[in-house]
């Protein structure tokens, strides 16, 4: 089973179903993009950002998903029964649910090592912030590392885990990727589906990289700037046994799609007492044979 290599001609996206639906993507501006992740120190905003909305068609990939690879459109999917029985139960979702994700995205990728560093669970009826660590869907454009912090967030995670420095610098001289492996948790995603951008239609000056600052270091991510022509695509109705991968960095710098971009949004054809969206993605490195 691999979403990864073979390019393959697919119908075009003016075959499929679409919705119409709201984007919100960053205004562009001189200065970087700074947001904090907690409550700054007064006097300072939150966000030196502005986003506009934008109406674009989302297209519905289920009839293609066998066709869409990570390296071609920058996402994938695919169908993965799980054993975890609750996703909200921190020791099960590392015990198991991390297990099983490294196992498939060897099956999936042909990578030869995978360190799955963090999780996020989602839910807009549970999330309340620094009281939990459950957030609400992400309704902003966006890519969670760019050119730089994918290795710097790489060799800082190896480091935690001490690995010493030789490896180290042998596993960032090889091809590797970071990966969200996203999923539903709870019954079919009614509202708040997840887009995703074919990252051949982004142009690099488009991902506009901006600090993201934590009380005890500074990321690095990409906030995007409209673009017609980006293509959007949704997997509508997914279901618990279900799975999207989302390529966030690749350190390969010709050839392979090297970042995506993916936003939650508003499905127009949600109806007005769906249940909160559920979902959890885990956030991977994947080392590719040397």
């Amino acid at each position: 089973m691999s979403l990864n290599s073979q390019v393959i001609d697919k119908p075009t996206s003016q075959d499929l179903p679409y919705v119409e639906a709201n984007l919100n993507y960053l205004v562009p501006m001189v200065e970087k993009p700074i947001n904090y992740t907690y409550e700054p120190p007064s006097g300072t905003p939150r966000s030196n950002t502005a986003y506009q909305t934008h109406k674009l068609r989302i297209y519905n990939a289920r009839s293609i998903s066998k066709d869409i690879l990570l390296d071609q459109e920058g996402f994938a999917f695919t169908e993965h029964n799980t054993n975890v029985r609750n996703f909200y139960d921190e020791d099960e979702v590392r015990q198991v649910y991390y297990r099983e994700a490294e196992q498939l995205l060897k099956e999936v990728t042909g990578g030869t090592k995978v360190v799955i560093f963090d999780h996020t669970l989602r839910n807009a009826d549970l999330s309340n912030p620094g009281e939990n660590k459950i957030r609400e869907p992400g309704k902003r454009v966006h890519n969670d590392f760019t050119a730089k912090s994918g290795y710097t967030r790489a060799r800082w995670e190896l480091e935690k885990r001490g690995i010493d420095n030789d490896e180290i610098e042998a596993l960032l001289k090889q091809r590797f990727a970071i990966i969200n492996v996203w999923r539903g948790i709870a019954d079919t995603i009614q509202e708040s589906p997840l887009a995703l951008t074919d990252a051949r239609t982004i142009a690099p000056p488009e991902l506009v990289a901006g600090d993201l600052v934590y009380r005890d270091r500074i990321g690095e991510t990409y906030a995007v700037t409209y673009n017609p022509e980006h293509k959007w695509y949704y997997f509508p109705q997914m279901r618990r046994n279900e799975v999207i991968f989302i390529k966030c960095f690749d350190s390969a710098e010709n050839g392979p799609a090297r970042f995506s971009a993916h936003s939650a949004f508003d499905d127009p054809t949600s109806s007005v007492d769906a249940p909160a969206r559920q979902s959890i993605e885990l956030r991977t490195l994947v080392f590719y044979p040397a």
